[in-house]
């Protein structure tokens, strides 16, 4: 696995734990010899992960659409940093630039690249590993809402095996680590 790209908050929540989950996701990665790809924020726990990677002499590429520029602080001290001009461009380039994806807690923004890359796997334009890193339950919520869509018919019991539910970050970094690198990923279409 030569790189990871993190979907997480802009925000750092209620609980330290988040924060400090990020970081130890961080350190780890770059103690892997990991590329760490992510929103390219300062902000929340894109800045926590991306911060304590690059502390840990690791290697962080961020990727922000410019129509974030004047609200969101970019992390200018990344390894590399491209500013694009929109949401489509900064999730298919991330993409291009992972070998796999890990979901930390966030919000809508999360949500919606956990989605979409799920999506594209669906597809068949990815073979990609996904782990969800559902850290105290996090995201049981809405790993019960897949079952419900399942259940309901909207969608093939398939869909559940497009993502791995991981609960620590310890296991997280032990699954990368036993990966292969996917041998599919065109989204060239897109």
């Amino acid at each position: 696995m030569r790189s990871l790209c993190v979907f997480c908050g802009s925000s750092f929540g209620h609980d330290e734990k988040w924060a400090a989950a990020a970081r130890r996701l961080g350190i780890g990665l770059a103690e892997a010899g990991i590329t760490l790809v992510y929103g390219g924020s300062r902000s929340g726990l894109m800045g926590a992960v991306a911060e304590a990677a690059l502390e840990a002499g690791g290697r962080v590429e961020g990727v922000i659409p410019k129509l974030f520029l004047p609200n969101e602080d970019p992390f200018a001290d990344v390894s590399e940093l491209t500013v694009v001009d929109d949401m489509h461009t900064r999730k298919k380039l991330m993409f291009d630039k992972s070998d796999a994806f890990c979901v930390l807690p966030g919000g809508l923004g999360t949500l919606d690249e956990t989605f979409e890359i799920l999506t594209w796997k669906q597809i068949k334009l990815h073979d990609k590993p996904v782990l969800m890193l559902n850290l105290d339950g996090y995201w049981t919520p809405w790993l019960a809402l897949v079952d419900k869509i399942v259940a309901e018919g909207f969608a093939k019991p398939g869909i559940t095996g497009f993502y791995e539910v991981i609960d620590t970050v310890e296991e997280t970094l032990a699954r990368l680590n036993a990966l292969d690198p996917p041998q599919h990923s065109d989204v060239s279409g897109m």
